[in-house]
């Protein structure tokens, strides 16, 4: 054996030992009781106007920027409130894009982060990731990780669209979300 060779089973051990120290690390929080917040919030969508909070950012060669048109990308920055005013307090802001991702133009695909602002979550995310059949007055959308208060949280939200204005492509989001969190 060569003198600055370390011996395979002490290589495993080690292994061993970091793999049992990651995992009790990990699983520190779950040994508390879960505990169940329900979030309510509208999200102001405008594509037109004055405030416009989403904007075209890709699109097929050929077609117009549109949300309603397959392949169109959207950078977006909205403003979540406690409730259907505007101008009511601001809770957080959905950070992210969306694409519309179906060929006959009924869906989107989210790709954001919910970043709450208000006191009792300041800082604390929700990332959501997948389809948002926009034209169902009622879906579902996945909530695939969550940071600060909402780290190793078990998320659902519900998605209502109150108000939609076609043909300026502006729209308000009712958000009811449910969190299980430490």
């Amino acid at each position: 054996m060569a003198p600055n060779a370390i011996p395979k089973f002490a290589t495993l051990s080690l292994l061993v030992l970091l793999a049992i120290s990651a995992s009790s690390e990990a699983n520190f929080n779950f040994n508390h009781k879960l505990k169940e917040t329900k979030l309510v919030s509208y999200m102001f969508d405008w594509e037109t106007g004055l405030n416009v909070t989403a904007v075209p950012v890709a699109r097929i060669l050929g077609n117009r920027w549109w949300i309603l048109r397959f392949g169109t990308v959207f950078a977006m920055d909205e403003k979540l409130t406690e409730s259907y005013d505007c101008n009511s307090t601001e809770v957080g802001r959905a950070r992210g894009a969306y694409v519309n991702s179906a060929v006959d133009g009924s869906d989107l695909h989210l790709l954001m982060s919910v970043v709450f602002t208000n006191q009792v979550f300041n800082g604390s995310t929700l990332e959501i990731q997948g389809s948002d059949r926009f034209y169902h007055k009622y879906r579902e959308v996945s909530v695939v990780s969550g940071t600060g208060k909402f780290r190793f949280a078990r998320v659902y939200a519900i998605l209502e669209t109150l108000f939609l204005d076609q043909v300026n492509a502006n729209a308000i989001i009712q958000w009811n979300v449910t969190v299980y969190h430490y």
